[in-house]
């Protein structure tokens, strides 16, 4: 599998499309105002203890103050308020733990009322941006995420990723890590440190250890609320989480990007350097590179599959729906229970790339079509949960019921992506709205196949817009549109033009001039 980043920098925001097999499988936004990611440190104060919800409100420095429950306390958050509090006042004189005193652990089922008050500064990091009307969602159990190692603030225990199955490597890891990590800082090995030498994990860890100093630093003078230590960028995010022997390109449209990007692969991946490449074209990035064209097909209400079948995807406060429907083009040799298995085996790839892309999350129930066999009911989840595994974020998922839906929970730390993928009609004059018109003539090659192909039609006319049919039949014979189509397709058919139809409407006659419904 063939990885590539498309990054497209604008003066108000950075788009970063993951592209796997030129399958676009991620699109993340960063705003260049959001100074809420998640990963940020701030010195924050609490505003309002409610016994209530067992939560406190903390100001931040958003406009709704953020949000600590008790169970995002971290079982040492007495510790880091004792911390925080020398600090401030000097008496804490190094970042250094190994002469710190630890508070002893907070119980799991206590009262927040216990553990802070109001107006007491408090040392938080963001684990959910500001989402909709909501303020962050904050914890006080402090991480440092590095390209092979996290680096966790008062405690001793070192972890190491399930992903990583050898029970030598994991031995391994844990004896290096215990040699060469600091007192009182726990750590947590990432899978990509399997097979890493000591000099890459030293050098990650030490890279790290520095965040924690420029933390210390930050916070001796620190008032609240401020940031006291950012979260990389999110392109320097992914490169950081996602890097791999895999990925074959990383193309960027800014100048200053590029070098920053440059700086930092040296940093993590000298290696990947000669990857990184500075885009200089004058057709858009996202254009040059089809992101475009996959963002208008896949963002929609509708989306289409390969065999015909397609997803709708519907929002609701809470919940997301998606169903799945085998369109008109199931194979008339196959069973019923064929047809649905291989409809809902292309689906269940589709949805899950669908949530990644998206970034959908809390609870998503997806309609599959009733399996009646429970073994290709079995291989349904069996594909769900293996395409779902290609997810970095936590999820969960259940068996399908006997009503067909697969439940699934997927953890949201930042708001849906979501893009409009309808243009204004052209012929309406903008009181109607139509599909976007950059996948019509794939949608056209895609009709055209499967008459000529599947139902096997012979002597067919495509009818369209006269602007529609010059484009199709525009240049040399040989290098028309229509003539790739039928050298493709190994069949001949017709193009007419009718001035009649609105801009981008077309149909297929057959050779009894009646049409022929798709």
């Amino acid at each position: 599998m063939n990885s590539e980043l498309i990054i497209d920098s604008t003066p108000s925001e950075v788009v970063i499309a993951l592209l796997n097999d030129k399958r676009l499988v991620e699109l993340n936004r960063e705003k260049s105002n959001n100074n809420f990611s998640v990963g940020d440190i701030y010195l924050g104060r609490v505003k309002k203890v409610m016994p209530g919800l067992n939560a406190a409100f903390v100001d931040v420095g958003y406009e709704k103050d953020a949000f600590l429950h008790y169970l995002d306390l971290g079982p040492q958050a007495a510790s880091f308020g004792k911390y925080t509090k020398l600090v401030q006042t000097g008496k804490q004189t190094t970042s250094n733990l190994m002469y710190f005193k630890f508070e002893s652990d907070i119980p799991k089922d206590g009262k927040i009322g216990n553990v802070i008050s109001s107006n007491q500064q408090i040392l938080i990091q963001i684990a959910k941006e500001p989402i909709s009307t909501k303020g962050p969602r904050i914890t006080t159990e402090i991480s440092l995420a590095g390209r092979y190692l996290v680096l966790i603030p008062f405690s001793d225990k070192i972890s190491v990723s399930q992903k990583i199955k050898t029970n030598d490597e994991k031995t391994r890891l844990k004896k290096l890590i215990a040699s060469i990590k600091p007192k009182n800082f726990g750590v947590i090995i990432r899978t990509v440190a399997e097979g890493k030498s000591v000099a890459d994990l030293d050098a990650d860890l030490n890279d790290l250890v520095k965040k924690w100093d420029i933390c210390f630093e930050a916070l001796k003078t620190a008032q609240p609320p401020q940031k006291v230590l950012g979260e990389l960028d999110r392109t320097s995010a992914i490169l950081r989480d996602l890097l791999n022997a895999s990925f074959n390109s990383i193309h960027i449209n800014d100048q200053v990007l590029y070098e920053e990007t440059k700086n930092y692969l040296h940093t993590i991946a000298p290696d990947k350097e000669n990857i990184l490449k500075l885009y200089k074209g004058t057709t858009p990035i996202f254009d040059n590179f089809g992101v475009d064209r996959q963002i208008k097909g896949l963002f929609g209400k509708t989306v289409t599959m390969k065999s015909g079948g397609y997803l709708i995807v519907e929002h609701t406060e809470a919940l997301h729906v998606i169903d799945v429907n085998s369109g008109n083009r199931a194979k008339s040799d196959n069973t019923q229970e064929t047809n649905a298995l291989e409809v809902n085996l292309e689906a269940a790839v589709e949805v899950a790339r669908q949530l990644r892309l998206r970034d959908m999350g809390g609870i998503i129930v997806v309609d599959f079509i009733d399996l009646h066999s429970a073994e290709n009911r079995k291989l349904l989840f069996e594909r769900m949960r293996d395409e779902m595994a290609k997810d970095r974020a936590k999820h969960n998922i259940l068996p399908p019921s006997k009503f067909g839906l697969i439940q699934i929970t997927r953890q949201r730390v930042r708001p849906e992506m979501n893009i409009v993928t309808v243009e204004k009609c052209p012929t309406c004059g903008g009181s109607g709205e139509i599909q976007a018109s950059i996948i019509l003539i794939d949608q056209i090659e895609n009709n055209l196949r499967y008459i000529l192909k599947e139902q096997n039609e012979s002597d067919v006319t495509l009818c369209v817009h006269p602007y529609l049919e010059a484009y199709i039949t525009k240049g040399f014979f040989f290098s028309s549109l229509k003539h790739k189509w039928a050298k493709k397709l190994g069949k001949k058919f017709k193009v007419r033009s009718v001035s009649s139809y609105n801009f981008l409407e077309y149909h297929f006659l057959n050779k009894n001039e009646d049409e022929i419904k798709i």
